[in-house]
């Protein structure tokens, strides 16, 4: 374990190590983004609905196996959880491809393209956690921030990376490419995971679910009332370009990218020097004010750097947070704290289309963006809470 606070080399080399896992994970997640609603739309003939549900599916089914999967790490141990998952990679690899093969069957292929998604789901929600506590096992409390932002970033590139290499393979070869690919990343992921050393088992009692969900829960607030700001502008930025009359509102989605990004890997020890709590106030802060400049903006100029301010905002707050979730559950419930804390994100990115949608009917397009701020304010005042509470119990 590091002497100090700052990251050794050797320690970054150990958890890109790895946050590859999620890096294969997303790309799996990735590949079919783009391909599968034209396939299920064009080829077998369905409802653009039936298209969505299809794409949905695995994101419940990860939201509902995150508490699973948590316990799966906190009882089990990383390694094993990491390798179950990558086992049911390579399931939803096996299911892409004999989907892909049933074309002529439009309801077998959707039936077997559905649990597809299923499996896929749960191993989403088995690896980004597994990974991120083999590394704190491994390398100690001191490392969490960092396993988290690393996650992340890796999360963030298989995505990138996955999606026009799925369209690619499709226009290429077919869609049955997609399967072989994604059984390829998983057995990758189980040889590169089967290899490493054992992860330990934290010792200590393990909480039940309903304490951890209650341990959790403010900062797990927080961090969803933040995210609606980023569902808000990943989902409505062209419809409030378009009110506006403006061009370029991908460019918006590239700058707050860009800015996130940046931000991490700028800033990898902040949380470690000052604080989880404090750098998410400081988070927050900066979040409010893009969004502020996305209401207030007049030229496209100003949307854009409203739009990279949020991405800087956002950027160290689920580690930040993660930090103080970790602290709250203690050692033996890492996993299961961490699983939790990842539901309040699932929900608010899927509540927040719907949620701010509906506003916009009330207070209009523009305002959403000021309705979203407000939203991170409540969250601000939750965190600044937390940071009194914290500082109160150090100093007693």
């Amino acid at each position: 374990m590091p002497a100090s606070n700052e990251p050794a080399a050797n320690d970054t080399l150990f958890i890109l190590s790895l946050v590859v896992f999620n890096f294969i994970s997303f790309i799996s997640i990735g590949i079919p983004l783009a391909s599968l609603p034209g396939y299920v739309h064009d080829t077998l003939g369905y409802s653009t609905t039936i298209a969505g549900v299809v794409i949905g599916a695995q994101y419940l089914t990860t939201l509902l196996c995150r508490p699973l999967a948590g316990r799966l790490a906190d009882e089990r141990g990383a390694k094993k959880t990491v390798l179950i998952g990558m086992a049911s990679g390579f399931v939803s690899g096996i299911l892409l491809l004999a989907a892909a093969l049933m074309t002529a069957w439009p309801a077998a292929s959707i039936a077997v393209l559905l649990a597809s998604r299923l499996v896929l789901g749960f191993t989403q929600s088995l690896i980004g956690i597994s990974a991120i506590s083999w590394g704190i096992t491994r390398l100690g409390p001191q490392s969490t921030a960092r396993m988290i932002s690393w996650n992340g970033i890796a999360a963030y590139g298989g995505v990138g990376i996955g999606a026009p290499l799925g369209v690619y393979l499709q226009q290429s070869l077919g869609l049955w490419s997609l399967g072989v690919v994604t059984m390829l990343l998983a057995a990758t992921g189980l040889a590169l995971a089967w290899r490493r050393g054992d992860a330990p088992l934290n010792p200590g009692a393990r909480l039940p679910f309903g304490k951890v969900l209650w341990k959790v829960a403010p900062p797990g607030l927080s961090l969803a009332l933040a995210t609606i700001g980023y569902g808000t502008l990943t989902a409505f930025i062209a419809l409030y370009y378009d009110t506006r009359g403006w061009d370029g509102a991908a460019w918006c989605l590239t700058a707050f990218a860009f800015a996130f990004i940046g931000t991490r890997l700028l800033f990898p020890n902040l949380i470690n020097r000052v604080g989880g709590y404090t750098v998410a106030v400081a988070c927050l802060v900066v979040e409010i004010l893009g969004l502020v400049m996305l209401w207030l903006a007049e030229a496209p100029g100003f949307a854009l750097a409203g739009s990279a301010l949020t991405g800087c905002g956002l950027s160290l707050l689920y580690p930040a947070l993660g930090v103080g979730v970790v602290s709250r559950v203690g050692v033996a419930n890492r996993s299961s704290g961490l699983s939790v804390f990842a539901m309040f994100f699932d929900l608010a990115l899927g509540l927040s289309g719907a949620i701010m949608g509906a506003l916009a009917t009330y207070i209009g397009m523009q305002s959403i963006f000021l309705g979203a701020g407000a939203m991170a304010l409540v969250g601000l005042a939750i965190v600044w809470a937390l940071l009194q509470q914290e500082r109160r119990a150090e100093s007693g």
